[in-house]
């Protein structure tokens, strides 16, 4: 029983994927008109290519840090401090 109906849905995929295929359209380009002139459309790229930065998005380094004046060991006891007394979370479980 189960055969059959996996041959049945097999046969109804078939049949319905040649009907939608896409090489079947036409597209005659004579029949489309434009309302702007080609000297337009030139001005246009020319201005977007002018504007356009050749940048890749994404690829500024930014600056070095500037190198700082506070104590790592002063620092690491502060942090230390603050857990002990509860205003820095720490573990599994999230108090704030």
């Amino acid at each position: 029983m189960n055969a059959k109906s996996l041959l049945l849905v097999a046969a109804s995929v078939a049949a319905f994927a040649g009907a939608a295929r896409a090489d079947d359209i036409t597209v005659d380009p004579s029949k489309f008109e434009g309302t702007r002139t080609r000297a337009e459309v030139q001005a246009e790229a020319a201005k977007v290519s002018a504007t356009r930065s050749t940048e890749p998005a994404g690829s500024r380094v930014i600056a070095a840090p500037k190198s700082s004046t506070i104590n790592v060991q002063a620092l690491r006891a502060e942090t230390v401090q603050a857990v002990r007394a509860g205003q820095i979370p720490h573990g599994e479980i999230n108090h704030f």
